[in-house]
C-alpha cells in the first residue's frame, strides 16, 4: 500500500470526532468496536510502511556517507599522487613527474564525481527523513486515540452493565411491594386480616351468648323463691321477710 494512502488514512482517522460518531450512531459499542478495528488496522500498515521507509531512508544515508568517504579518499590520493611529482621534479625527472600530476588530476576527477553523487542524494535523504518524521508522528497520535477508544468502550461497557443492574434492583424491589395491592403479598394480607375479624367476630358472639346463660339463671331463681314463698302462704304461715333482723 502506497505511503501517501496510508499517511492520507492516518490524518482522517485523526481528524475523526469520537463523540460526535458515536452520538450519530444507532449502536454505540459497535461503532467503538469498528472504530478500535480500523484504528488497529490502520497502525499496523502504518508500522510497516514506516519500517520499510526507514530502511530505504538509511539505505540512502549509507550510500551518502560511501560517496562522501570515497571522495575523501580520492582527495588523499590526489594529494599524494601530486607531492610525488613534485618530488620527482625537483630531482629532475620531468617524465615521471608528469606521470604523478595525470594520476593526481584523474584522482581529483574521481573525488568530484563521489562528491557531485553525495550532493545528489542528499534531496532524497532529506525528504524521506520528513516523511518518516510525519509517519512517526502520525503513529504515535493514533496509539493514543486507540487508547482513547479503549478506554471510552470500556466505560461505557461499565455504564451499561450498571444501568442493567439497577434496572434488575429497580424491578426486584417493585415486584415485592407490599403497599401494591395487586401484588401476592398484598393479597395474602388482606386474607389474613378478613381471618383476624372472622375469629374477633365468633369471640364476640360466643361471649355474648355466655351473658344470655347466665341472666337466664338468675331470672329462673327469683321465680323459684316466688313459689317458695307462696306455698307457705297456703298453708296458712306467715309471710317470709326477704331480712331477718
Amino acid at each position: 500500500m502506497a505511503k501517501q494512502s496510508i499517511f492520507g488514512r492516518i490524518s482522517t482517522l485523526m481528524k475523526a470526532n469520537i463523540n460526535a460518531l458515536l452520538d450519530s450512531a444507532e449502536d454505540p459499542q459497535k461503532m467503538l468496536d469498528q472504530l478500535v478495528r480500523d484504528y488497529s488496522n490502520s497502525i499496523a500498515d502504518a508500522e510497516s510502511a514506516i519500517a520499510e521507509t526507514i530502511g530505504n531512508l538509511r539505505l540512502l544515508e549509507r550510500d551518502h556517507q560511501e560517496d562522501i568517504q570515497a571522495a575523501t579518499e580520492w582527495g588523499n590520493k590526489a594529494l599524494a599522487a601530486s607531492r610525488k611529482a613534485d618530488e620527482l621534479r625537483s630531482a629532475g625527472n620531468a617524465t615521471d613527474a608528469d606521470k604523478f600530476d595525470n594520476l593526481a588530476k584523474i584522482a581529483l576527477q574521481r573525488q568530484i564525481s563521489e562528491e557531485n553523487e553525495a550532493r545528489a542524494i542528499a534531496p532524497a535523504i532529506a525528504s524521506q527523513t520528513e516523511v518518516v518524521d510525519k509517519l512517526k508522528d502520525g503513529l504515535n497520535g493514533m496509539k493514543q486515540k486507540l487508547e482513547q477508544l479503549r478506554s471510552k468502550r470500556s466505560e461505557l461497557l461499565a455504564r451499561a452493565k450498571t444501568a442493567e443492574a439497577q434496572t434488575k434492583v429497580h424491578d426486584a424491589v417493585k415486584s415485592i411491594d407490599v403497599l401494591d395491592p395487586t401484588s401476592e403479598l398484598g393479597r395474602f394480607e388482606d386474607k389474613v386480616r378478613r381471618q383476624e375479624a372472622i375469629a374477633q367476630g365468633k369471640q364476640e358472639l360466643a361471649a355474648s351468648s355466655l351473658d344470655a346463660q347466665f341472666t337466664a339463671l338468675d331470672d329462673i331463681g327469683e321465680l323459684t323463691e316466688v313459689e317458695a314463698r307462696l306455698a307457705v302462704l297456703k298453708t296458712g304461715g306467715k309471710p317470709q321477710a326477704a331480712i331477718e333482723d
